[in-house]
């Protein structure tokens, strides 16, 4: 893509991405940004629509069926209690598979997440296996990334609830994850907003030089247990790429299916993620996650600019429900106001003041890239 002078002011002519949301953005000469160009070219590789995605899918359920005669399960799914594990819950029982609903627990769940994993399984009949974090050497773990000063600060909960899913995986001789994940609604990639949910050497160290105490109990894994785990034929599927996955028409119809209750925003399921995302990350890093995730729907036609443009001036965080968490989120971390106002203060650092394997997660991108163009990985 060739980069153009653009203004401080300049915001995409396609979504609303902008110098303000990501000052490393680019435009190319029509006022595009880099974010949209990477989707239109990522799209033909990541997604399949209409009849090739059917066909497709078709292909997929039977290899996973395949592979899982016999056994309890044929698949493993993640459930949170959002909107799309929850859909991918309800798509993976209407293609007839039979999957373990796999849920971490890291002590930040809310009453409302709860409440819908609950109702989704016992309404889908599915059975569910939880991992709960030890909570004072999570807690612990957490504190530590709030000392590094860094905007990665849900890392650790995604590099578990990875681990977890691959080592359930492992131990049933299941060969199919099926994730959530979906390319259309979630194909904005900002590295400066968040990194290292594979990065085991990063976390790691982020523990050693903050924390108060070794990792002993926390799941984790290296590049070399995934790449372990890929060589005994075990892939994470994000199935919701071989479907025309529409959120708000999923929203709609798990409403009337299942009662299950939308929580108020991208994620938000969990409280520590409505506290990051809706406090730490606009305040002290001046990152506003709303701005990728509105124009993911933009692209992908779930959503007009102008309405994303006047959602973007709404509250993130409505001043209630702020003050509520805010002093739930002190309260849990056993943290003063004056104790975490020292961490707000702290000037704002990234992954790459701190060790990490970023040049050896890049190769492996790239090869799983190269893999999915061959055909050999799936989307």
């Amino acid at each position: 893509m060739t980069n153009h002078y653009h203004s401080p002011n300049q915001t995409c002519v396609r979504c609303i991405m902008s110098v303000a949301a990501d000052p490393k953005i680019r435009f190319d000469v029509s006022g595009v940004c880099n974010h949209c160009q990477r989707y239109d070219a990522l799209l033909p590789l990541r997604v399949l629509k209409g009849q090739a995605g059917k066909d497709a899918l078709d292909r997929l359920v039977d290899a996973i069926k395949k592979h899982g005669a016999g056994k309890d399960y044929d698949c493993l799914i993640g459930i949170s209690g959002g909107v799309d594990s929850t859909y991918v819950a309800c798509l993976v029982k209407q293609l007839g598979l039979r999957p373990l609903a796999v849920h971490v627990d890291n002590g930040w769940n809310s009453e409302l997440s709860v409440k819908n994993i609950e109702i989704t399984l016992k309404k889908l009949d599915i059975d569910l296996y939880t991992e709960v974090l030890d909570w004072e050497e999570f807690r612990d773990l957490q504190l530590s990334f709030l000392k590094a000063s860094t905007p990665d600060l849900e890392i650790p909960t995604d590099h578990a609830v990875t681990a977890v899913l691959w080592r359930q995986a492992q131990r049933h001789g299941i060969k199919h994850i099926i994730s959530g994940m979906n390319f259309a609604t979630e194909s904005t990639f900002v590295q400066d907003w968040a990194y290292g949910h594979w990065d085991w050497r990063y976390i790691r160290g982020i523990q050693k030089k903050f924390g108060t105490a070794p990792l002993k109990s926390f799941p984790h894994y290296t590049i070399a247990d995934l790449v372990w785990w890929n060589l005994r034929g075990i892939r994470s599927i994000s199935i919701l790429n071989y479907v025309d996955y529409h959120k708000p028409k999923a929203m709609a119809l798990l409403k009337e299916k299942l009662g299950w209750q939308y929580y108020g925003g991208k994620h938000y399921e969990s409280i520590y993620t409505r506290f990051i995302q809706g406090y730490i990350l606009p305040v002290k890093f001046g990152i506003d996650k709303r701005y990728g995730h509105l124009s993911d729907l933009i692209r992908s036609g779930q959503m007009t600019r102008d309405d994303a443009l006047i959602e973007i001036k709404s509250p993130a965080y409505p001043e209630d429900i702020f003050a509520q968490d805010y002093d739930f989120v002190l309260k849990k971390f056993g943290l003063s106001d004056a104790a975490f106002q020292a961490f707000m203060r702290q000037s704002p650092r990234t992954f790459r003041d701190y060790a990490n394997a970023q040049n050896v997660m890049l190769g492996v991108r790239k090869t799983v890239g190269l893999l999915r163009r061959l055909g050999f990985y799936p989307k």
